[in-house]
C-alpha cells in the first residue's frame, strides 16, 4: 500500500503510533532501501520532526548533521554512531542526544529499528 501524504499524517491535535507496527509496515514495504535503511517522518510540525528509520545489518547513514537537537533512540537491534566525540554502540533502549551541528554517522549492526528526534527553532522552520 502507498504510504499517507504528510500533510494528511500531520493533520490534527494528536498522533498516537505503535512503533512495533510501524516499523513492520516501514521493513516490509516494496522496493529497495537506499543504503541499507528505510525511513519515514512519522510528525512534523512546530520546529519538531519525529522520524522512524529501519535499517538491514549493513545498513548506514554517511557523515551528516541537522540543525538543531538531535535523539536517537535504538528499539530495536543495535547500531553504532560515530560522532566527533567518539564512537558510540548502543542496543535497544539506548539514547543519544547530539546538539545542533554535530556532525554523526550510523551503521547498524544487526536490523535495526531507531527512533529520530529533531528539535528545530520554530523560527526556522519553514518546511511544509
Amino acid at each position: 500500500p502507498q504510504r499517507t501524504p504528510p500533510r494528511e499524517r500531520f493533520e490534527g491535535g494528536e498522533h498516537l503510533f505503535d512503533l512495533a507496527v510501524e516499523s513492520r509496515r516501514l521493513r516490509d514495504e516494496q522496493g529497495e532501501a537506499r543504503d541499507g535503511h528505510r525511513q519515514i517522518t512519522l510528525f512534523r510540525g512546530g520546529g519538531v520532526s519525529i522520524v522512524l528509520f529501519h535499517f538491514e545489518a549493513g545498513g548506514q547513514l554517511k557523515d551528516h548533521a541537522a540543525d538543531g537537537y538531535v535523539t536517537v533512540l535504538v528499539f530495536s537491534g543495535g547500531i553504532r554512531m560515530e560522532t566527533g566525540e567518539g564512537s558510540h554502540r548502543m542496543s535497544s533502549g539506548s539514547l543519544l542526544v547530539l546538539r545542533p551541528g554535530a556532525m554523526h554517522d550510523v551503521v547498524a549492526e544487526t536490523a535495526s529499528s531507531v527512533l529520530l528526534t529533531v528539535r528545530l527553532d520554530p523560527s526556522k522552520d519553514d518546511r511544509p
